[in-house]
């Protein structure tokens, strides 16, 4: 269970509690993680939102960004949406997936990235976020001239997209840390 700042307490559902449409939602994340991570046993109380976040995080991680590139866009959602969850959690998987820690600690810091490429692709996800994707053309040919294209504009919305629905969630359900992620804690 966690209490909203109106008091209200969302479940955070396990296999056993969720509705009968998240069981094999959830079934999935313990695959894939090991556990069921906090996040997903919130989102299991409405199984289309969980069954959403599922597909669009499979899509988006499948996409023509790399790891590095994957991790700049998600946490800088994070960071701007002020994710007290997401952020550590992106920190760990950012780990396993073997981004190298100053991407991590300058994402989380809003310091600078280690390459020009990189701080575009922040500057663009930034731009999207903060002007609900109400973009400049001169914003978009920065983001070309730094080696994007078309195709990665797009899919910065699918990593938008996928941030809104876990980084609401966690400000709704104040969603209490995985054991995996405390040693990554963040605040603004």
């Amino acid at each position: 269970m966690s209490t909203t700042q109106t008091g209200e307490t969302l479940q955070i559902h396990t296999i056993e509690t969720a509705p009968d449409n998240s069981k094999v939602l959830l079934e999935n994340s313990t695959k894939a993680y090991g556990y069921v991570p906090n996040l997903h046993g919130v989102l299991a109380g409405a199984p289309g939102l969980l069954e959403a976040y599922q597909n669009i995080h499979e899509l988006f991680a499948n996409s023509s960004f790399n790891n590095d590139e994957l991790t700049v866009v998600w946490q800088t959602i994070n960071v701007e949406h002020e994710c007290h969850y997401c952020v550590p959690a992106h920190t760990a998987i950012a780990k396993v997936m073997k981004v190298d820690d100053a991407i991590s600690e300058a994402l989380r810091n809003k310091t600078e990235l280690p390459t020009p490429r990189l701080e575009a692709l922040r500057t663009m996800t930034l731009s999207m976020v903060r002007n609900r994707g109400n973009i400049s053309k001169d914003d978009v040919q920065a983001f070309y001239s730094a080696g994007f294209n078309q195709r990665q504009l797009l899919e910065i919305i699918l990593g938008l997209s996928q941030k809104v629905i876990s980084n609401y969630t966690n400000h709704i359900a104040e969603t209490p840390l995985d054991k995996g992620f405390e040693a990554y804690s963040w605040n603004k």
